[in-house]
């Protein structure tokens, strides 16, 4: 069988030494790697296919389910979440992956129930984050629903062989990066980061690199192509990769007040209030439930809208 795609790729791909186990040619390890980060870039469009099909057949067989649409940042903890609400609550998820932002826009538009975004626990006023994410979120017209906890940090090869700790030293070696597309939460998460520790975008080599997910991210960083990225703790243990901790961030997910007690809605909160469900998020490498299936405020839940003493407007003349 080897000889026949040897000859067709006019490439060895198996080398063979008498008296040796055979082993694959560079060649052959190029084309399995090369075929793994295919994988890893089409999964966002393959779990949306999946959950388009789920929804149409729970619309066509289950009369009694719930088809809640929901527009997120690619996260495991998402993908398990619709898997478990299928199977325990007759409550389909229909996701479509895409950035922050872009999750939050479809919400405000009408195209979605609710929106999933992560941003640091301790986001300043002035982050990235906070710049981007209060234009699309209001207090009074919008509400959270406790999700996850969950650690971002530096994918970096099995072991960090460059004991990297951070992005200063990614950027003072030079070392080839791997960025998330703009708009997403860990984008905006990169950038705060870069700002903190007074570095500039392009002293950052590959930060217009791009990968459509962490799992994308983390298969370019083990295929080689890559010496680091920011992901998360799951994507860098399922490859096998080393993985820096730098921010705990929590993730959340956004709705219309008005629609908190739609069916859907009132489902998903049971389900996110579950131990079962619980325990398979802090099951998820670098997950823990944070205020799950709770009902939260954007005043008393992001640090970015409180503002700071100094920053509050002062009452006008005369007013109480």
């Amino acid at each position: 069988m080897s000889e026949s795609w040897e000859e067709r790729l006019g490439q060895p791909l198996v080398h063979w030494e008498r008296g040796q186990a055979a082993t694959l040619t560079p060649f052959a390890e190029k084309l399995i790697w090369t075929e793994r980060l295919a994988q890893a870039r089409l999964t966002p469009q393959i779990e949306a296919l999946r959950a388009e099909l789920a929804r149409t057949f729970a619309l066509a067989f289950d009369p009694d389910s719930h088809v809640l649409p929901l527009y997120a940042s690619h996260d495991d903890a998402l993908a398990l979440l619709q898997a478990h609400a299928a199977e325990h609550a007759r409550l389909h998820l229909d996701i479509r992956f895409c950035g922050s932002v872009q999750a939050l826009h479809a919400l405000n538009e009408g195209r979605c129930v609710i929106a999933g975004f992560h941003t640091r626990e301790q986001a300043g006023i002035d982050s990235p984050a906070a710049h981007a994410l209060r234009l699309l979120l209001t207090p009074g017209r919008h509400k959270l629903l406790g999700f996850a906890q969950r650690w971002q940090g530096l994918i970096v090869p099995a072991g960090n062989p460059r004991r990297l700790r951070g992005l200063a030293d990614v950027a003072r070696w030079r070392l080839r990066f791997v960025n998330r597309p703009e708009g997403t939460g860990t984008r905006l998460l990169l950038d705060g980061l870069l700002h903190e520790a007074g570095l500039q975008p392009q002293e950052l080599p590959g930060y217009d690199r791009c990968a459509p997910s962490h799992v994308a991210m983390a298969q370019t960083v083990a295929s080689g192509a890559a010496d680091a990225g920011l992901g998360t703790q799951a994507a860098a243990q399922r490859l096998g990769l080393g993985f820096v901790p730098l921010v705990r961030e929590r993730h959340d997910l956004a709705c219309l007040k008005t629609a908190l007690e739609q069916p859907g809605l009132r489902a998903l909160r049971q389900v996110l209030s579950t131990p079962g469900w619980q325990a398979r998020l802090a099951d998820i490498p670098g997950y823990a439930p944070l205020d799950c299936g709770a009902v939260l405020s954007l005043t008393a839940t992001l640090m970015w809208w409180r503002l700071p003493p100094k920053a509050r407007p002062r009452p006008a003349a005369g007013s109480k």
